[in-house]
């Protein structure tokens, strides 16, 4: 199966390449209005700064945005991309982002170091896949004991995670497996190129891998342990002093995931240029796929959730533990007093 492997090697180099490329140079940037007026030319749209991150995690920010969703809403809004969740929580904290929609562990990371943040919606319950070679004879988690894993770094969501709960239901310790802490496009091309024995990332890399390269997935956390990877932040001063302009945006994302959730064809219409720049890839077998096929297929191995309910703020309670466990955190936080869902009460 491996006897095209330099060749075929080279090829996914490239297209990581150009996938991480994407990942840079697609922010949203400014609004898709050349002006702030409504689509009546009479309503003036009122402007809310939005950080996100360039991963399937946060879709329904990005179709929000891209469908002019939010504009549809009243909003102007100016979309930052980062990198990762603790450079956009620090400008949430330092007063240069309204919110965001972000890993909840980050939120209480930073509120356990005193600032002033709210979790005031949902957006997308955990996904995170363990891929290994499909010739690797690995098919069980515990079979990766004395293993390399590549995953995202030390102390991330996908980090507290895999060691309270992956290795915990393989039946080993952390200590048990090498770490490479690494992105996940990283993580997919050092699985590729067999220098780790497994990988741990989210969509859409684990869509994406599974097509273009011969990888397949043994464990999906949110398939076995549902939880609240992901959630709408907002910082404690704009949800005081301007609820309706957090409401408005909200509003929104639940119209965003309503389309993710039954329509999700057309929302990677939207959203497929965001992550993949090419208009096929080439798959492992030597044929081709429609770039908006992956991103649809990507899109319905999700579930996207407009709300936190009872369920999920038990899970919350039960990582905030992990996090007290894990050293991240020094005290377990109450997470009820991370937690402003005024907004969806409205639906109960």
């Amino acid at each position: 199966m491996f006897s095209e492997k330099a060749s075929g090697l080279k090829k996914w180099s490239v297209f990581v390449l150009s996938f991480i490329l994407v990942l840079s140079l697609a922010a949203c940037g400014g609004n898709n209005n050349s002006g702030n007026e409504g689509a009546s030319g009479e309503e003036k749209l009122e402007k809310i700064r939005i950080g996100y991150l360039n991963v399937m995690d946060d879709a329904q920010a990005i179709l929000a945005y891209q469908a002019g969703i939010y504009e549809k809403y009243g909003l102007d809004v100016e979309m930052q991309l980062f990198t990762s969740g603790t450079d956009l929580i620090k400008q949430m904290v330092g007063g240069q982002l309204d919110a965001g929609v972000l890993g909840f562990t980050n939120a209480l990371s930073w509120i356990d170091k005193g600032s002033d943040l709210k979790i005031v919606g949902g957006a997308q319950m955990g996904f995170h896949a363990m891929l290994v070679h499909e010739d690797s004879g690995i098919e069980t988690l515990d079979q990766l004991k004395g293993k390399s894993v590549a995953s995202q770094k030390a102390g991330s969501t996908a980090d507290v995670v895999l060691n309270g709960v992956v290795w915990e239901t393989a039946g080993f310790d952390r200590e048990d497996v090498t770490m490479q802490y690494v992105s996940p496009a990283v993580a997919i091309q050092s699985l590729a190129a067999e220098k780790v024995d497994a990988a741990f990332v989210f969509e859409p890399y684990s869509s994406i891998a599974q097509l273009t390269y011969p990888v397949k997935q043994i464990y999906e956390i949110g398939q076995e342990w549902p939880f609240p990877c992901m959630v709408t932040i907002a910082t404690g001063e704009v949800v005081k002093e301007n609820r309706e302009l957090i409401n408005k945006m909200l509003d929104a994302q639940k119209e965003a995931i309503e389309m993710l959730e039954n329509e999700p064809a057309k929302a990677a219409e939207y959203i497929t240029k965001e992550f993949i720049k090419e208009d096929e890839l080439q798959t492992s077998d030597g044929g081709t796929v429609k770039a908006q096929e992956v991103i649809q297929a990507s899109i319905e191995s999700q579930e996207f959730r407009w709300d936190i309910t009872e369920q999920d703020i038990q899970r919350m309670d039960e990582v905030a533990q992990m996090m007290v466990d894990q050293g991240i955190l020094e005290k377990k936080i109450d997470v009820n007093q991370a937690l402003d869902l005024t907004w969806q009460k409205q639906y109960e």
